[in-house]
């Protein structure tokens, strides 16, 4: 029995002492730290949440690496915060914003400052020559007013931490890289302004979006603030990218290093190649027309003219921003009727770029280069009644009260183009403006053609004197009767009897394309142009 109650008075002091140092211990935390280090010398120190404080001079209690210091997590400011409850970082998740770091008065990451991002990605020796119109100054006519629609390039960032970041670069890949791809500056200048870090990173977005990568690592170094310009100058530049959104996200580390890129694409992306088929379609039904036409002028116009007619200005059309509404579904609005516009010259050799800026409201429009210089082309305004081509192949003079460029496109070329401005014919204007006369051809009196059957035994000519080959030959007809009766043989086929099966007969020609376009003359007289693959 006295061996028990020794026992129990051993393990009544026990429970007294442990119960006393427990007390000791809430009164007196560095009590706690102290027995911590006696007892666990080799522990870690874990994770502490520092937020930073201002002190009596107005600048941030951080170390030379921009974090707090041990100091700020003694200075008595747990009065002043408490620690985000679960349902806060869901909110801050669902935002895509981390919870750390972004409470009033710190700062998240030492990002550069909004003139620095400005010129962010961009070649050193780029230097604007377009001059700005004061927006003060502008004046929108009221038959054009609204007719706007242009969605700017948007950014999404999400701050993650480091422990995040790291799982991040040991799954994520950079996907395509696009090295080897080539992007002639006169067709892609947005590609242009870039230096060669923001141009490695352009080709990487623009492989990953062709190949319907969506989430990738950046292959180059860039800041989460300094993106914005590359990815607009990949989306300026390709208006082929159809599939591709306005939007992208971009996930960073606290100093402010982009870890992974995410790209967003519209339905067609689910049947990609179906889209694509329809997409070529439209597309080439125009370009194939426009392909023989003379000039870059002629074909610009025919462009214009056949998107006016097919066109409809439409707010709430699906993927109003993109070429793919406007050629497959008809139905857009400026930043469409532009992109479509680009992408149809730029398949018929044409440069023609992607213009932003503000006309009333956020706009889209283009600069098309022609044989004398760069012009503006707004075929949204010019697609109202009277419009016809009030806002065709215009100087940055002409647009100086209703359009002014903004962000990357200020960079685009100056307007001054004088040639073909004012070229078409308006509704005041008389139609014979805009037609070449017979000696603009290279073609004498002598050369006219005044009967079908003058004309067959012309082209039988013309063929026998070259023979087999790929080449183009003309000829001059009289009148419009002709003219119809030439197009009408064609149609029909009748050209075939009346020159060409002979013809291939003589020279030993086993087959025969060919492509037949008519240009209307001053003096009712019609030049006709043959491309001729003749095998």
């Amino acid at each position: 029995m006295k061996v028990l109650k020794k026992i129990g008075t051993f393990f009544l002091l026990l429970l007294v002492l442990f119960s006393s140092l427990v007390l000791l211990c809430a009164f007196r935390p560095d009590v706690t730290e102290a027995l911590a280090q006696v007892l666990y010398p080799d522990r870690n120190q874990g994770t502490v949440t520092v937020i930073n404080v201002r002190d009596d001079t107005g600048q941030d209690g951080k170390d030379a690496l921009g974090m707090g210091t041990p100091q700020d997590a003694e200075s008595g400011m747990e009065d002043d915060w408490q620690a985000d409850t679960p349902q806060q970082e869901d909110a801050y998740k669902n935002e895509g914003v981390s919870s750390q770091g972004n409470e009033a008065g710190q700062e998240s990451a030492a990002e550069p400052s909004e003139a620095e991002n400005a010129g962010a990605g961009l070649t050193t020796d780029i230097n604007p020559q377009y001059i700005a119109p004061e927006q003060s100054d502008m004046l929108i006519p009221e038959n054009v007013s609204g007719r706007n629609g242009y969605q700017q390039v948007q950014d999404e960032r999400e701050q993650i931490e480091d422990e995040a970041a790291k799982a991040l670069e040991n799954q994520l890949g950079v996907g395509e890289t696009g090295d080897g791809l080539i992007f002639d500056s006169v067709y892609y200048p947005y590609y242009g302004m870039l230096d060669e870090k923001g141009r490695h990173l352009y080709r990487q977005i623009y492989a990953n979006a062709n190949a319907l990568q969506a989430s990738f690592a950046p292959v180059e170094p860039i800041q989460a603030s300094q993106l914005r310009n590359i990815f607009a100058a990949v989306y300026n530049d390709h208006p082929e990218l159809f599939w591709m959104e306005t939007v992208y996200n971009c996930k960073y580390r606290r100093d402010g290093q982009c870890v992974e890129i995410n790209l967003k694409f519209n339905r067609t992306a689910k049947d990609l190649e179906q889209a694509k088929e329809l997409f070529a379609e439209n597309a080439n039904a125009i370009i194939n027309q426009a392909y023989y036409l003379a000039s870059d002028f002629e074909k610009e116009k025919f462009i214009h003219d056949t998107l006016l007619e097919r066109l409809n200005y439409n707010l709430r059309a699906e993927m109003n921003q993109s070429a793919y509404g406007a050629l497959v579904n008809g139905q857009t609005v400026c930043a469409g009727y532009a992109r479509a516009f680009q992408y149809l010259l730029q398949q018929l050799g044409i440069p023609c770029y992607y213009c932003t800026g503000y006309a009333g409201e956020n706009h889209a429009w283009n600069i098309v280069e022609l044989e004398d210089g760069y012009y503006n082309v707004d075929l949204t305004w010019d697609d109202t009644e009277g419009g016809a081509y009030a806002y065709f192949n215009k100087t940055d003079q002409d647009y100086a009260d209703t359009h002014v460029r903004q962000e990357l496109a200020v960079y685009l070329p100056p307007c001054n183009g004088q040639r073909y401005r004012d070229q078409p014919p308006t509704s005041a204007q008389g139609g014979m403006q805009g037609r070449r006369s017979l000696e603009e051809t290279g073609m004498s009196e002598t050369d006219i053609l005044y009967s079908i059957s003058d004309y067959y035994n012309n082209c039988y000519n013309q063929i026998m004197a070259i023979g087999r080959g790929n080449y183009e030959f003309s000829n001059v007809i009289e009148g419009q009767t002709l003219a119809q009766e030439v197009d009408a043989a064609y149609r029909n086929e009748g050209y075939k009897q009346g020159y060409l099966e002979p013809v291939m007969e003589a020279v030993l020609a086993s087959s025969c394309e060919m492509d037949l376009r008519i240009e209307e003359l001053t003096g009712d007289r019609y030049l006709v142009t043959h491309t001729v693959r003749l095998k």
